[in-house]
């Protein structure tokens, strides 16, 4: 298998065998949450010997229901994560859905996110590739892992700091995703791969108004993926799912993490043949 590049965000490499996440609230629901959770996450990391990357999204445009809530917008977002950035001193990320929204974000992150409906979407792609940043894509639900090569040209046509792929489920029939290993090391030939842990146990419109999901099923599937070779994670955390404005019912419970982090550290020197760092 080919080595793939590396992908640098901030001071977080992926790909150099060395475990890093991607973490934090589905959405950027207010300041004090974001800051909340950066500063747990980082502190976890620290301790664990994981390189951070805090997560959150102004604007989650691909909601059920108009009722549904969607952000506090670009400005109000991008200035939070702006301060988590300076505050916590961690990378930050956010995904942008259409190609003007790329150059005002990468003035404030250091990855650019396109949403996995999105990874098809020429423009955008571009757009975001121009802006020298990392970019995070994630393959659609509907993509053959093989067919994310050109995602991955499409960016890598422009300087930038690299390209990291993210698995995370397969359509299996109506309001059900299914998760394919094998897409791991098939994507690890364009580039590093980090595995969604929470949006693979997504139930899409599940509920009708609202996606439903299978929170308890995450870590396992994490450590699954971990096993599988993944060069990272991308885990959505709250402090309280349940009132979550946004996948409520797949986001993991802040309280949770050390655990999981713990458990899937473990895993992750196993597979490598390292010794488990200790806490």
């Amino acid at each position: 298998m080919n080595k793939p590049d590396l992908c640098i965000i901030g001071d977080v490499t992926f790909g150099d065998g060395r475990l890093a996440l991607i973490s934090g609230p589905c959405m950027a629901e207010s300041l004090e949450l974001c800051l909340s959770v950066a500063h747990h996450m980082k502190s976890l990391c620290d301790r664990f010997g994981v390189g951070y990357v805090f997560k959150a999204s102004f604007d989650k445009a691909n909601r059920s229901s108009t009722d549904s809530h969607r952000g506090p917008g670009m400005k109000d977002g991008l200035a939070w994560l702006a301060k988590v950035a300076r505050e916590v001193r961690v990378p930050v990320l956010t995904d942008i859905h259409e190609p003007h929204q790329a150059a005002p974000a990468a003035e404030v992150v250091d990855c650019l996110q396109i949403p996995a409906f999105l990874c098809r979407q020429t423009d955008l792609l571009i757009a975001a590739g121009k802006t020298g940043k990392a970019v995070n894509i994630k393959k659609g639900q509907f993509m053959a892992p093989w067919d994310m090569k050109h995602a991955v040209a499409k960016v890598n046509a422009y300087i930038n700091h690299g390209v990291v792929l993210t698995e995370r489920g397969t359509f299996f029939g109506y309001n059900r995703l299914v998760t394919d290993l094998r897409s791991i090391p098939q994507m690890q030939e364009f580039a590093p791969v980090i595995f969604d842990a929470t949006h693979s146990v997504q139930q899409p419109g599940g509920l009708g108004a609202a996606s439903g999901g299978e929170r308890e099923y995450a870590p396992l599937l994490a450590k699954a993926a971990l096993a599988a070779g993944a060069d990272g994670l991308f885990i959505e955390t709250h402090p309280a799912p349940e009132k979550a404005l946004s996948d409520a019912a797949s986001q993991i419970a802040l309280n949770d993490m050390e655990t999981v982090l713990q458990q899937c550290v473990a895993v992750f020197e196993a597979v490598r043949g390292n010794e488990p760092k200790r806490s």
